[in-house]
């Protein structure tokens, strides 16, 4: 009997009602599913290490759950070839402690409180403590890619290059004469885009499907990560705390630029330029010590702005280009899942 949607190991995912809709979907779902279940197992083999208190530290992340996107993507890829193979388990267990090793980089260079609803990892055992786990993740990832030789090792390197270099340039910032639009869009394609592509690829290759994929689906992966990142853009100016445990505007409020505020700072209009010049204000007095609630009214303001519409429009743009590349799969369960998938990561905040 297959499970349905809500009841699967992908359950927790948020999506998976939408992208595993339909007779041939639910087939489908079960498979996938399945494949889940072994990539847990091989993400707990990988993540017990020599000793405790590193073994503590390195599970830390992963025990507190997250969506389990790119392992999902690289199991309904590898679908398109011979199925989930133990290489690919392993491949998309990779990917995944790669992702796991940037989380714990990226709440200390951001100084975050929280991740996946509880403190993170700095603040529980200090910022050196919290690199170095990320460093052992990505040692270990890197550790079970050279078990399938030298093209995994370079999808591997390859894709955590773009990583740094994505955290690097949203460090450094743009150049002067750099539009802050497009230098943003080009930090979230390698930074969110690079590992969603990577995983999307890997399903296929690692399940020997067919060569004439791996480029649209690096395509597809590459456009659904920056849809997915800009619409949490627009859900930072609404979230639940209840629910993400960051009060909304977690980032603007911290001088982190989002999309609808880089949007925002296009536009020339009165009321654009009084609302970019409040919430300016606010963040400057944020950082010499004020309360960061004295920004709710202006991110209030922004959340129901026509940059933040803008925002959305932009996510879609780039979940059609995601779809459209796509077109060289055959029609079938595994594309029209994909397809689900780029269109329900563009409106998740509707």
């Amino acid at each position: 009997m297959t499970p349905s949607a809500s009841d699967s190991r992908l359950g927790k995912l948020g999506l998976t009602d939408r992208i595993f809709a339909g007779a041939r979907s639910r087939r489908l779902l079960a498979t996938v599913d399945e494949g889940m279940l072994r990539v847990d197992a091989a993400l707990g083999d990988e993540l017990r290490m020599a000793q405790p208190v590193v073994d503590a530290v390195s599970r830390y992340l992963y025990e507190a759950g997250g969506k389990r996107v790119r392992p999902m993507l690289a199991l309904l890829t590898a679908q398109l070839g011979e199925g989930t193979t133990d290489a690919v388990v392993e491949g998309a267990a990779a990917l995944e402690l790669t992702h796991l090793g940037s989380l714990y980089h990226d709440d200390v260079m951001d100084d975050a409180d929280k991740r996946r609803g509880v403190p993170a990892a700095h603040e529980v055992w200090g910022n050196s403590v919290a690199i170095l786990a990320g460093d052992l993740l990505f040692a270990r990832a890197s550790q079970i890619m050279a078990r399938y030789g030298e093209r995994a090792i370079r999808i591997q390197a390859d894709t955590f290059e773009r990583l740094v270099l994505g955290q690097m340039r949203e460090t450094v910032g743009p150049a002067e004469g750099d539009d802050p639009v497009q230098f943003s869009l080009d930090v979230l394609a390698d930074k969110t885009g690079s590992l969603i592509a990577a995983s999307a690829q890997v399903g296929n290759i690692f399940a020997n499907g067919p060569e004439e994929f791996e480029q649209p689906l690096a395509v597809f992966g590459e456009k659904a990560g920056v849809a997915f990142q800009l619409l949490d853009d627009v859900i930072d100016l609404a979230a639940d705390p209840a629910e993400t445990g960051k009060v909304p505007g977690t980032d603007l409020r911290a001088g982190v630029p989002t999309m609808p505020y880089l949007v925002l700072t296009r536009r020339t209009d009165a009321d654009s330029v009084g609302l970019r010049e409040e919430i300016d204000e606010g963040v400057a007095r944020i950082a010499d010590g004020a309360d960061p609630a004295i920004l709710d009214h202006a991110l209030a303001r922004l959340r129901d702005h026509e940059a933040t519409q803008a925002t959305r429009d932009l996510a879609g743009s780039y979940s059609q280009e995601a779809i459209d590349a796509l077109e060289p799969l055959p029609d079938g369960a595994v594309r029209e899942a994909l397809t689900r998938f780029a269109r329900a990561v563009a409106d998740r905040s509707r």
